[in-house]
């Protein structure tokens, strides 16, 4: 491993997670980043259905090894006696429970945070849900795309021609992210104050979070950013332009400095700069169409790498259109050091990415991606069950 875990932030904390899909592993795999012990509680037989997403990282799911290295896999049948004996015990024993089941399957289980906070006055008790559990909406089912459209991102999303979802996951990331940080905050409470609060997060209002500024300019501007690809809706110029070789630079201005400096340094126009259709930002975004166009000429008499020199001369931000094989070879994360070689299922080596967060004298835990229910044995032999108990367990189809 990279980094032993007693020497992380959340070593001795753990985990215990009933997970599935993209927003709660994601949430998970950060505590396991930092230290953290998570047990991941997956169906015997296919396990977490992300395993089977697709196929392509040498026969695992692109999904589930992005989400799932360094956890421990244990496979139980949640509607049996035995298996909800075996989770009895490993809560018992944790500090965290995760679960984003679907509406009502908590409770009926016997999970939710109440029944839990009797039980276990320690555990921390976090659940994910679609739009909340309670209100209208509490027993409706929820994926990422049908968040992005309840939130209206969808319809912000595209160009003239027609909406489009955005490009990953991002309801699903941002629930994760949430639920992360509502973790670490209850970790801190508990800490602190002794108490264990539960956390929830719903996927429809991690979100609503993020749509705060359109939902503020279609609230007091009495109608919604326009769609307009790449372009910013309410700054200008703000997008993607194609140079004389046929790659696109994206830039951005920010500021009135930076509008005179395009003038004079990129555009050669300097007058531009006291235009009266371009003298402030809002005149500019109300005279888009012609000053896109003075831009997209300009940029039609230089190649890109010239393009991006003039712009960075002129102190103005800008960078190129990667795709995602030039992604994966950005100088900044070779130059950094970004990438470990992570174990997957099979035995196969595969790259992946350090978090973002660096925190000074750490190494965050980088360990394998578990196959489904590697860590069955190891775990029920920890809880007290005897060889031949875990035998009785798989033949009972209970793991």
């Amino acid at each position: 491993m990279s980094g032993r875990p007693a020497d992380l932030p959340l070593a001795g904390i753990t985990v215990v997670s009933v997970e599935q899909a993209v927003a709660a592993p994601f949430a998970t795999r950060q505590l396991a980043d930092l230290g953290a012990r998570v047990i991941k509680v997956e169906r015997p037989g296919d396990g977490d259905f992300a395993r089977r997403y697709d196929t392509t990282v040498h026969g695992e799911s692109s999904y589930f090894v992005w989400l799932n290295r360094s956890k421990e896999s244990i496979t139980l049948d949640l509607k049996s006696d035995a298996g909800r004996e075996v989770l009895e015990r490993l809560l018992g024993e944790a500090d965290v429970f995760v679960q984003n089941l679907a509406p009502g399957a908590a409770a009926r289980l016997g999970l939710a945070p109440e029944a839990l906070a009797e039980r276990f006055p320690s555990l921390i008790a976090a659940g994910l849900s679609g739009y909340g559990t309670s209100g209208p909406w509490a027993d409706r089912k929820a994926y990422d795309l049908l968040v992005q459209c309840q939130t209206g991102l969808v319809s912000l999303t595209g160009n003239e021609h027609g909406t489009a979802r955005a490009g990953v996951s991002v309801a699903d990331i941002a629930a994760g992210m949430y639920l992360y940080s509502g973790i670490l905050t209850a970790l801190f409470t508990r800490a602190t104050t002794g108490v264990a609060r539960a956390v929830e997060v719903s996927l429809f209002e991690a979100l609503a979070e993020w749509m705060h500024q359109p939902a503020y300019y279609t609230r007091y501007g009495g109608t919604q950013p326009p769609r307009i690809g790449t372009r910013h809706a309410t700054i200008a110029p703000y997008g993607a332009f194609t140079a004389a070789d046929g790659r696109d630079v994206l830039f951005s201005i920010q500021n009135e400095r930076e509008w005179v400096a395009l003038c004079e340094r990129f555009l050669e126009r300097p007058e531009l700069a006291t235009d009266p259709r371009f003298a402030t930002g809002s005149d500019r975004v109300a005279h888009r169409e012609e000053l896109d166009a003075l831009v997209a000429e300009r940029f039609t008499r230089v190649d890109s790498a010239t393009a991006g020199k003039l712009l960075d001369d002129a102190g103005i931000a800008n960078a190129g259109v990667n795709d995602m094989t030039e992604f994966l070879a950005h100088p900044v994360l070779d130059a950094r050091e970004r990438w470990r070689d992570v174990r997957i299922p099979g035995g196969h080596h595969v790259p992946a990415l350090l978090p973002p967060a660096d925190l000074s004298g750490t190494s965050p835990r980088m360990d394998a991606v578990p196959a489904v229910g590697e860590h069955t044995a190891g775990i029920l032999t920890e809880l007290g069950y005897g060889p031949a108990d875990v035998d009785a367990l798989r033949a009972g189809n209970v793991i």
